[in-house]
Parts: structure tokens; C-alpha cells; sequence
């Protein structure tokens, strides 16, 4: 298959995103009144993140709810005496701050974007991919980068994928391949938008679903092979 337009994910698949949550939660954890360790705030917090933002893959919660949310439930669980709000308002703050990269990120880039036309789709908050991505030192390899929370759509939604080949200009659906690390999102959503999928298992994973991707790679490099 001949591909023009390469669409990414974000997160996990071209930026380190759990460098930037450490670095955020590091800096939150410091600011809480409480006598558990560090450590094990970060871990209930992550617990109850990747619960909540599957919800709102599902549809169950919206992205500006979800802000808030996450840390009223860890409040709920720690028995912490703070204000969601607040808490919510740091952690943005500092998650906006962290745009660190996977070693390999630029050189592909700079490999791809002279034969390609690259986007990225990203489910992320307005307020914290807009600093940490359209604002990284990579983002002039990007025709468009489309974030969930100002479109108000989120993969594996197909009409976010609808809107960036619009955003694109580019209809044929065919000379499209999605890369990402998420099966429930980026490769789900990539085969509801009849899309040919490639699953970036930089962490290799077994993959324990029917969500069937069309090529794996476990080296962002390996995307040149396939190309």
C-alpha cells in the first residue's frame, strides 16, 4: 500500500508521556496536605486516572468534567482535606510544562515529512497539548495536529479521523495509515474509521483483544520498513 498522509497519536507513541505525568505528579504530590508517601498518592491517582479516562473514551464524561473529577476521587479515596479545583489547576500546570520526546521521534519525523503529509490526533485537554505539542519543537512537522478537547470529539470516535482528512484535505481513506499505542482508541478508532491501523508497542504488550491492528512495531524506527 502507497500512503500520503500519516495521522499519529501523541502520547506514548511519539511523546514520553510518562516522563511528563511523573514530572507533573512529582510536583503535585508536593503540594498535598497528607500523610501518605509520595508514592502511593501517585499510584491510587494513576489508578483512578486510567479509569476515568476510559469513561470518557466510552463516552460516560466529558473532557472539562473530567478535570476536576479525577482529583475530587482521589481526594474521596486519600480522605484529603483540598479543593478538586485547585488541585486540577496545578496538575495542568505542570503536565503543560513537560514535552519530552522519545529519542527517536525527530529523526522520523524529519524522515517522513519529506515524503508525507503528517498529522497527529491527540485525546487530550485543550489547555495541556496545546502548550506541550503544537508548542514542542517538532510541531512544524505537522500539517495539523487535532486535539480531542477543542473539537469536543474523542477517538475511537471516526469523526474525529472525518474531521482531520478534512482538516487535511484528503478523502481517499485508502492512502491513510494511523499510527498509535492504544488498541481501544487509536487502532479502534482507526479501523471504525476504515483506516489502516499501526499499533506502536513501544512497551510490548500482549495484545489480549479482537482489536486487530494492520502492522505492530515495537521501535518507532521499524515505521520506515513498513513505509
Amino acid at each position: 500500500m502507497e500512503y500520503k498522509v500519516i495521522l499519529f497519536d501523541a502520547d506514548d507513541t511519539l511523546f514520553d508521556f510518562k516522563k511528563t505525568e511523573n514530572y507533573a505528579l512529582e510536583n503535585l504530590m508536593s503540594n498535598l496536605d497528607t500523610d501518605y508517601d509520595k508514592d502511593y498518592c501517585i499510584n491510587i491517582y494513576k489508578e483512578i486516572n486510567t479509569k476515568i479516562w476510559k469513561e470518557f473514551e466510552e463516552g460516560k464524561i466529558t473532557a472539562d468534567n473530567l478535570k476536576v473529577e479525577r482529583f475530587q476521587r482521589l481526594i474521596n479515596t486519600l480522605n484529603l482535606s483540598d479543593d478538586a479545583t485547585r488541585l486540577s489547576e496545578l496538575y495542568v500546570k505542570f503536565l503543560s510544562q513537560g514535552s519530552f520526546l522519545y529519542e527517536d521521534t525527530k529523526d522520523l519525523l524529519e524522515y517522513l515529512s519529506k515524503n508525507y503529509k503528517l498529522g497527529i490526533i491527540t485525546n487530550g485537554l485543550a489547555d495541556v497539548q496545546h502548550k506541550r505539542i503544537r508548542e514542542s519543537d517538532v510541531s512544524h512537522y505537522f500539517d495539523d495536529i487535532i486535539i480531542s478537547g477543542e473539537i469536543k470529539i474523542a477517538k475511537p470516535n471516526p469523526e474525529i479521523f472525518e474531521y482531520a482528512l478534512k482538516s487535511l484535505n484528503h478523502d481517499d481513506k485508502s492512502s491513510v495509515l494511523m499510527v498509535g499505542d492504544s488498541l481501544s482508541s487509536d487502532i479502534k478508532g482507526g479501523l471504525n474509521a476504515s483506516i489502516d491501523t499501526c499499533w506502536c508497542n513501544l512497551a510490548n504488550k500482549v495484545n489480549n483483544t479482537d482489536i486487530v491492528p494492520k502492522y505492530e512495531i515495537n521501535n518507532l524506527l521499524d515505521l520506515k520498513n513498513i513505509l
